[in-house]
Order: structure tokens, then sequence, then C-alpha cells
């Protein structure tokens, strides 16, 4: 099993909501039927793309925030007790602010 790599799991990471938030972005600016049916259904899908849209949006700044922190040093550091964020959080949600018992509190 290799080290675990930070810098590359949020790299990943970045890639994959960007990814996600472009294919949705493209999904949202395609034109919508002229049948008014079939219209509805499209809008009411569209309001289901936002709020994923919206999600994705939301990661990426978790990651660029996570990123930030490991450019100054204090990446695994929790935001609210300032210990040291479990190795296991880490390696499973790499832009994690919280240690486990400051994220339950939460």
């Amino acid at each position: 099993m290799s080290a675990f790599d930070p810098r590359a799991a949020l790299d990943a990471l970045l890639a994959e909501y960007s990814a996600r938030a472009n294919a949705i972005r493209q999904d949202l600016g395609r034109s919508h039927s002229p049948d008014f049916a079939e219209q509805a259904l499209q809008r009411q899908n569209d309001e289901v793309l936002e709020a994923l849209l919206a999600e994705a949006e939301a990661a990426l700044r978790q990651v660029g925030l996570a990123k930030l922190r490991l450019a100054e040093g204090r990446y695994g550091e929790c935001l609210r007790c300032g210990e040291a964020i479990e190795a296991a959080r880490l390696q499973a949600l790499p832009a994690a602010e919280y240690c486990l018992r400051c994220a339950d509190r939460k």
C-alpha cells in the first residue's frame, strides 16, 4: 500500500469536481423542446441539475481551501480545535476541515 499523498488526492478531487460541474453546465446550456409538456419536464430536470451544480461548486471551494491549507503548511489541522485530523479521515475525505470529534459537534 502506498503512502497517502494529499496533493495528489486533492488534485484528483479538483479534476473530478471540475469535470462534473462542466458537464452539468453543458446540460443546463442546452435548448429546451418547443413542446410545452416536454419543456416543463426539462425545466424540472434543470432544477435538479442546478442543485447538483451548487454541490459540485461547494466541493470545489472546499478542495481549493484544502489546497491553500496544504500550501500554508496547515493541512490536516482541525479548523475548530487545532488538533491533527485523523489520517484515516483525511484519506477518506481529503478536504476535511475538522477532526472527527469536532465534525460530530457541528
